[in-house]
């Protein structure tokens, strides 16, 4: 069974809780589903990003139930949930608050579904809606989410995996998300900048990884970012 057709399963089987308003789909798994045909060939993690906006919680964990056929919720971390069958990506539900600073990070507590909820998925929109394998899948601005994953320090091979997933919306944007990219990143205070810059500076030298796509082809357009990013930083000096 290919990645891109248990990636498809996992999809139709989280159908309750991504068809719920406001929920998005996050993390490495959104630059797959935006290539033409879903095709995900950016293979660099085995699980699903479920972001639940915490003013829907109570509405998705209504409906965890009518999942717990084809997943159970992790004995040691209730916000993954494990599938029942290898044909199945593991589910991590991640808290979106609007309201919270990038830097910040805090525990939703709930008995049946905490959620740890990361400042930085303050940065999220909601994107496009796509139908795949049944199911109504929203996704976040691509804008937003590629400065998500370069706001934070990286290191590590999971900063490179995040950086990869960068890469990959970069190569997924077209001229209206990059002026969203603008406005947003100079909407930014300057350690948060700054460490954009610094992450593309990495990407733009980041070496292929045993299993993890090639970077090295595609690395004249993150200098191009780099270099449009700076140009804001220096209207703005």
């Amino acid at each position: 069974m290919t990645f891109r057709d248990r990636l498809l399963a996992t999809i139709e089987a989280a159908r309750p809780v991504l068809e719920e308003p406001d929920v998005l789909v996050v993390g490495s798994e959104v630059p797959n589903l935006l290539e033409p045909g879903a095709a995900a060939t950016l293979v660099v993690s085995q699980d699903l990003d479920i972001g639940v906006p915490i003013h829907c919680h109570a509405a998705v964990k209504r409906r965890l139930p009518e999942m717990l056929i084809r997943f159970h919720p992790s004995p040691e971390e209730p916000s993954v949930w494990t599938p029942r069958s290898p044909d199945l990506l593991e589910v991590n539900f991640v808290g979106i608050d609007p309201s919270r600073d990038p830097a910040d990070a805090y525990v939703f507590e709930d008995d049946l579904l905490p959620l740890l909820v990361f400042g930085a998925l303050s940065l999220l929109t909601a994107g496009k809606e796509i139908e795949i394998a049944g199911t109504r899948v929203r996704l976040p601005s691509p804008a937003g989410l590629l400065l998500e994953k370069l706001v934070t320090d990286r290191t590590g091979e999971k900063g490179d995996r995040d950086l990869l997933v960068a890469l990959g919306l970069l190569m997924a944007v077209g001229p209206a998300d990059l002026d969203q990219v603008d406005a947003l990143y100079a909407a930014l205070r300057p350690e948060f900048r700054y460490a954009v810059r610094s992450n593309l500076t990495i990407l733009s030298l980041l070496e292929q990884r045993t299993g993890m796509p090639d970077p090295r082809p595609r690395r004249a357009a993150v200098v191009a970012l780099l270099r449009r990013l700076e140009q804001i930083d220096g209207g703005a000096a």
